[in-house]
């Protein structure tokens, strides 16, 4: 119930998987030239408005930062650069500049989507149980894992074990063998929590959410028809 009466997301979470669909499609495996121009920075910067409309300062702090660094080594560093550290920067850089969108959409949907409004949205698009409970028991799964990396961080500060404390050998066993059991830990519970719920029922699952298309969710659906036939009008032409 509390949960239902959160604010509610400016976008339909199917909206957010055809996003995250279209920019990785588009800015991964869009070529460069003529109208992808166009295409590929207004896709990048659709997970930073989106962000600032969440109110998201945080993230969207990071992603600019992230992504700002990484077009500029590739835009200025790369040209400059011979041999070994040339390779590194194309791999980092590239990598970066091509996935972060991506990732940054992802991280979107995982922080403004509850289980009960993406479980509304996979039973709109009768998608089988089979897919949905996973990726169900996956939205719950990763902040909780943070929240625990955060509470080991801070067990450890206060036993002085960090990089810069002189024992950094510890750092590494105390924080990771804590984190892998922990995760082992919560999804077990958490798929147990997902069946107590009644997810893996045979009948219908009802839900008290409401999901729906907005002015939003038209504008974003407009942006991937456009961006998907930019992209293949640039393979066809290309």
């Amino acid at each position: 119930m509390l949960s239902s009466r959160k604010r509610k997301s400016v976008l339909d979470p199917r909206t957010k998987l055809l996003l995250i669909l279209t920019i990785t499609s588009v800015v991964i495996g869009g070529g460069n030239g003529g109208i992808m121009n166009v295409v590929k920075p207004a896709l990048t910067a659709m997970p930073l408005i989106l962000f600032l409309l969440e109110r998201k300062w945080k993230s969207a702090f990071l992603y600019t930062l992230i992504y700002t660094a990484a077009f500029l080594g590739e835009l200025l560093l790369i040209p400059n650069v011979q041999g070994f550290l040339n390779f590194i920067l194309v791999a980092c850089c590239g990598v970066f500049a091509r996935f972060m969108p991506g990732i940054a959409m992802g991280i979107y949907l995982v922080n403004t989507t509850t289980v009960s409004e993406f479980m509304a949205a996979m039973g709109r698009m009768h998608i089988s149980q089979k897919i949905a409970i996973p990726l169900s028991v996956m939205f719950r799964f990763f902040p909780t894992v943070g929240e625990e990396y955060s509470a080991i961080g801070d067990a450890m500060r206060m036993r002085g074990i960090r990089f810069g404390g002189g024992k950094p050998a510890k750092m590494l066993e105390y924080r990771m063998v804590p984190l892998l059991v922990s995760c082992v830990k919560i999804g077990e519970e958490l798929s147990a929590a997902a069946l107590t719920r009644g997810l893996g029922a045979p009948v219908r699952r009802t839900n008290i959410c409401r999901i729906g298309f907005g002015k939003f969710d038209i504008v974003a659906a407009v942006i991937c028809a456009v961006s998907f036939f930019a992209l293949i009008l640039s393979k066809v032409c290309g």
